[in-house]
């Protein structure tokens, strides 16, 4: 697909030079609102990631600069050095990890915890340049490729539905819950779902942008959208976690679970991130597979790897870019918009911290029901295809992890077509990656 290239020739602009806007049909209005749309859609992670790791004892102020020099560095690599629609920050299962978990419940420093994952960011680095991420992403199977999207979107609509509060986790059942639909929050994302349904169904340009503005200004007399005395802040020191990474302390035998887990689970969240997203963007081929995406897995690995010495953990592709591609991103320019608004935001902290989670969970539940499309590519008649690919979406409902949903999907594939005979359909490749993942499911059962 030559329109799709990331190399293709072009002229015109510097713009257009650099980003080959006119070969991926698109213009620079269309990624410009893209990038805005993508950064409104991760704008609440500046307010969850710092208050995550801040309950494993590190300083709110400085993760908050942190989380927001990742995602400007981090995107900007994206934009210029994979030229993808891809939103590049820390991700909230790794920041869970590192905040709640290892310097929570387990006791771990979360120096330690930074450790683990810088270690597991220079793991991902090193097989991405031994070219073994791209390996093993060709190595899935086609029916797994067409299902991630479908999988991811479930996930994707589920958060949308928390953070609207239309849904809650029941603590007594350790299940899901309707939430109160009259709350403040709840009518506020329902009338931002709405207005998005509205807009999109009459062609509107920048549709999810408008609604989650316009849910945002609605918050306002709810009492959701709380206005800042400030509109300007300067940002806070990092020094409380500049370089606070004890790599070494990292290294203790007792740690290698959870570094499996940390690099598996971003492994396969990064991995269907990359080829949901890239779907949505129409920049995938025939097969699946995505040119030179070797490219997004540098960046995301380098991030990875980085992202701890200024105090945050697991930056990847996230799927929140899926808000980009939704509104018509298709090249780096949207991740140039995308890491601008951003970078605003280390002297408009104020600002970002306004817009209420309930006013994009609108954006994201209508992204991910939108998802549910994949579905219909997927030969679901063939029951050796189909359920491989089923069984990944209950996975992915039930762990609330899509890179435990995609790692489960494969062993199933593996399982399945094992027991049905059908031996030489399931390539080497997965055998080999069916070991750490079995090891992965063992370390994620106990910890």
């Amino acid at each position: 697909m030559a329109e799709n290239s990331v190399d293709a020739p072009a002229a015109g602009s510097w713009v257009e030079r650099r980003f080959g806007l006119s070969t991926r049909r698109s213009n620079v209005k269309v990624e410009c609102l893209a990038g805005i749309t993508g950064f409104l859609a991760a704008a609440y992670l500046l307010i969850v990631i710092p208050g995550l790791l801040a309950a494993g004892g590190m300083d709110k102020g400085a993760a908050t600069t942190g989380t927001i020099l990742v995602f400007v560095v981090s995107t900007l690599l994206m934009a210029f050095y994979g030229n993808l629609p891809f939103i590049v920050g820390p991700g909230i299962g790794g920041s869970v990890l590192v905040g709640v978990t290892l310097a929570g419940s387990a006791g771990i420093g979360w120096q330690a915890g930074l450790g683990i994952a810088s270690w597991s960011g220079i793991l991902f680095f090193v097989l991405t340049l031994l070219g073994l991420r791209e390996v093993v992403t060709r190595s899935v199977p086609q029916s797994i490729k067409l299902g991630l999207t479908a999988s991811i979107g479930l996930f994707v609509a589920v958060l949308g539905f928390r953070n609207a509060g239309l849904v809650l986790a029941n603590a007594k059942t350790s299940s899901l819950m309707l939430g109160n639909f009259l709350a403040p929050g709840a009518l506020v994302a329902l009338c931002g779902l709405l207005i998005a349904i509205a807009l999109q169904a009459r062609r509107i340009p920048g549709a999810i942008l408008w609604a989650i503005l316009s849910a945002t200004l609605l918050g306002i007399p709810f009492g959701v959208t709380r206005v800042p005395e400030s509109l300007m802040s300067l940002p806070h020191s990092l020094s409380p976690v500049l370089g606070q990474v004890d790599m070494l302390g990292a290294l203790n035998i007792a740690y290698l679970p959870f570094l499996f887990v940390f690099f598996a689970s971003e492994f396969f969240s990064t991995m269907g991130t990359t080829l949901a997203v890239g779907g949505e963007a129409g920049l995938l081929d025939e097969h699946g597979n995505m040119a030179h995406i070797n490219r997004p897995f540098v960046v995301d690995s380098i991030a990875a790897a980085l992202g701890p010495w200024v105090g945050i953990p697991a930056a990847t592709a996230l799927i929140e870019s899926s808000a980009a591609a939704e509104a018509g991103g298709k090249t780096g320019l949207t991740a140039l918009a995308a890491a601008v608004m951003f970078l605003l935001m280390l002297f408009f902290i104020p600002v970002a911290l306004m817009i209420p989670k309930e006013a994009t969970a609108p954006a994201l539940i209508l992204i991910g029901l939108n998802m549910f499309g994949g579905l219909r590519k997927v030969d679901l008649a063939n029951l050796t295809d189909g359920l491989p690919v089923l069984m990944m979406v209950m996975v992915t409902l039930i762990s609330n992890s899509f890179g435990t949903g995609i790692a489960g999907g494969l062993l199933f594939f593996i399982a399945i077509k094992a027991v049905a005979g059908k031996w030489r359909e399931i390539p080497i490749g997965l055998w080999v990656l069916a070991i750490p993942l079995v090891y992965y499911f063992a370390t994620l059962v106990k910890h």
